[in-house]
C-alpha cells in the first residue's frame, strides 16, 4: 500500500510532489503457528514417553531392540493416552529449550523494528519428534549492529536453558546393568565437564558414555547440538550472520571452510555432517547486503568469543556413534 501526499514549498518555482510509501506488516497467520505448535507438542510427547519407557526399563532411550517400542510408537500410544504423560517431561523442556531460542531472536526483531514471524515449529516422527523451529525474518536488517545482536541472541537463549535443564536433569541418569547396550549418543563438552559433579559421574567418571540419560537430559543434548549446528560459522546459520556482522569480506570464505571442515567430521565422525555441508553450500555462499557502517564496537566482538565458546562446549564429532560413512560402508 502506498500513500502519495504532495508537499508545497514555500517558493511556487520548486514546487513538486513527493512521494511518501507506508509499508504495511504483512498479517501473521496465527492459526498455522499454532496448529504446528500443537502437532509439534504431540510428536514430541509420543518421542518422549517412548524414551521414559526406555529409560524405566533400563533401554537406551533410542533402542531399536526386539523388545522395544519402535522408531515412533503413536499406536502404542492412542491405544492408551495416558502414556502421552510419560512423555511431558522430555517435550515440554524441549519445546522451552526451542522456544528460548526463537524468541531470543524474535525479540531482538522487535527491538531493532524489524519485522519477523512468531516461530514456526516443524513437527516430524523422528527419533526426537521434531525438526526444531524457525522465525521469518520479512524485513531488512539495517546495520551489522542488528543483525549481529538478533544473530547471536538465539544460541544465547537456548544455550542458558539448555544448561539449567542439563544441571538439573544429568543427575537423574543411571548406569546400565551389566551386559545392556551402550548410549547412542556421543556426548559434547559441557556434558563432560558436568559429568563428574554428579553422585554417579563422581563415582563413576569415566562412565559418561555407557549411562542411560534421563529424558530431560537428552532434550538437553538435543539443545546443545542445536546451538551447536546454529553456530557453525557460515551460510544464513546463525554463526554466518555473526561472521558477516564482524567481517562481511570473510563470510564467503568462512563458508567454504566450514564446508570443507565438515568433509572429514561425516567421513570419520557422522554422516549427519555430510548433510550440514549439502545445506551450507544450498544456503548461499553470499550473505544478503546489509549497511558497512556504523562499524561494529569492542563490547559486540568480545560477544562473539562468547558464541565462540559456546559452539566449543556444545560440538560433537560424533553426535550419534556408529555413523560415520566410513562406518557404515564397512
Amino acid at each position: 500500500m502506498s500513500d502519495i501526499s504532495p508537499q508545497i514549498s514555500s517558493t511556487a518555482q520548486f514546487t513538486r510532489p513527493v512521494e511518501v510509501f507506508v509499508v504495511r506488516k504483512p498479517k501473521q497467520r496465527y492459526w498455522l503457528h499454532i496448529l504446528l505448535l500443537v502437532a509439534t507438542v504431540f510428536t514430541t510427547l509420543v518421542v518422549g514417553a517412548r524414551m521414559e519407557f526406555n529409560f524405566l526399563h533400563g533401554m537406551p532411550a533410542f533402542s531399536l531392540a526386539d523388545n522395544s517400542l519402535g522408531w515412533f510408537p503413536a499406536a502404542w500410544a492412542f491405544a492408551q493416552p495416558s502414556r502421552l504423560l510419560l512423555g511431558i517431561p522430555f517435550a515440554a523442556t524441549l519445546m522451552l529449550i526451542l522456544l528460548a531460542h526463537e524468541m531470543g531472536h524474535y525479540l531482538y526483531c522487535v527491538y531493532y523494528d524489524v519485522f519477523a514471524t512468531l516461530p514456526y515449529f516443524i513437527p516430524a516422527p523422528t527419533l526426537i519428534g521434531t525438526f526444531g523451529a524457525f522465525i521469518r525474518i520479512r524485513a531488512p536488517i539495517r546495520s551489522r549492529k542488528a543483525l549481529f545482536d538478533i544473530g547471536i541472541a538465539g544460541p544465547i537463549a537456548g544455550f542458558i536453558v539448555a544448561l539449567l535443564v542439563l544441571v538439573i536433569s544429568l543427575p537423574l541418569s543411571r548406569l546400565p546393568a551389566i551386559g545392556s547396550p551402550p548410549s547412542e549418543l556421543g556426548y559434547p563438552l559441557i556434558f563432560m565437564l558436568l559429568w563428574p559433579f554428579t553422585a554417579v559421574g563422581h563415582a563413576h567418571p569415566q562412565a559418561l558414555q555407557i549411562a542411560y540419560m534421563h529424558p530431560m537430559a537428552i532434550a538437553a543434548w538435543v539443545g546443545m547440538f542445536a546451538t551447536a549446528l546454529n553456530l557453525l560459522p557460515g551460510g544464513q546459520l546463525d554463526g554466518g550472520h555473526i561472521v558477516y556482522a564482524i567481517a562481511p569480506r570473510l563470510h564467503t570464505w568462512a563458508t567454504r571452510l566450514a564446508i570443507v571442515a565438515l568433509v572429514p567430521l561425516a567421513l570419520y565422525g557422522s554422516e549427519v555432517w555430510a548433510l550440514w555441508a549439502v545445506f551450507l553450500g544450498f544456503s548461499g555462499m553470499r550473505h544478503p547486503p546489509v549497511p558497512r557502517w556504523p562499524e561494529m564496537d569492542a563490547g559486540r566482538r568480545w560477544l562473539a568469543i562468547l558464541g565462540l565458546l559456546m559452539l566449543i562446549l556444545t560440538f560433537t564429532p560424533a553426535p550419534f556413534l556408529g555413523s560415520s560413512i566410513m562406518q557404515i560402508l564397512h
